[in-house]
């Protein structure tokens, strides 16, 4: 504003001194060459004003472009804030619900961790039962071989006295002599499908001893 002031109150001196010039140059002509010296630099000032203010209006509207586009661009930044904003929001409700899940999952594992355990103590259990149960397994196999070899043994055995009781049947052919003197034991078994008597008699040298006999109907 200073500089337009000035600019004006230079074109008003530039035209007093123009009318005065021409004044003075009808009547009297009685200027002196100093006066048009100054006259001429304040011209000159006044141009180099006018090309001044010429550039600063030039500045003020370059300076008023740029606030509109800073202005343009502070609209713009205000509305990638909100949108971050909202965003920001929205993030922090999907990590509340994170935190959330997360809390559940650590819950869960957890739990998960203890019944793990409690499978681990069982399984401990478990496998101390099954060495226990091996342990009786190998015995009663072991017991189981020995009573293999036993009923073995008692078979072959009782093959040989069953190949003896034949060969003495063969030789008694339904008698029996004591080999020495004693008291003996007989035990007889009968058995028969047939109606009527059936019975069993014994005799020591041709001598009856004992008659038992059973009527069947």
């Amino acid at each position: 504003m200073r500089a337009v002031g000035l600019l004006l109150l230079l074109l008003a001196l530039c035209g007093s001194g123009a009318q005065g010039e021409l004044q003075e140059t009808e009547t009297t002509k009685t200027t002196t060459p100093d006066i048009w010296a100054e006259v001429r630099a304040l011209r000159d000032m006044v141009v180099e004003l006018k090309v001044e203010l010429r550039n600063v209006q030039a500045a003020v509207k370059d300076s008023e472009s740029q606030v509109e586009e800073l202005k343009a661009e502070l609209i713009l930044t205000n509305v990638h804030v909100e949108l971050l904003q909202r965003e920001n929001s929205v993030q922090a409700a999907d990590l509340m619900s994170l935190e959330t899940r997360l809390t559940a999952s650590e819950s869960k594992t957890s739990d998960l961790e203890t019944d793990n355990a409690d499978l681990q103590t069982r399984l401990s259990r478990s496998e101390g039962e099954l060495l226990i149960s091996k342990s009786r397994i190998e015995t009663l196999e072991r017991e189981n071989a020995d009573l293999q070899t036993r009923l073995s043994r008692s078979e072959g055995e009782l093959l040989i006295s069953k190949s003896r009781i034949e060969t003495l049947e063969r030789e008694n052919a339904g008698f029996f002599t004591a080999p020495v003197r004693g008291v003996y034991y007989f035990l007889f078994t009968m058995n028969g499908s047939r109606t009527g008597y059936m019975g069993v008699k014994v005799y020591k040298n041709n001598q009856r001893i004992m008659w038992n006999h059973e009527h069947q109907l």
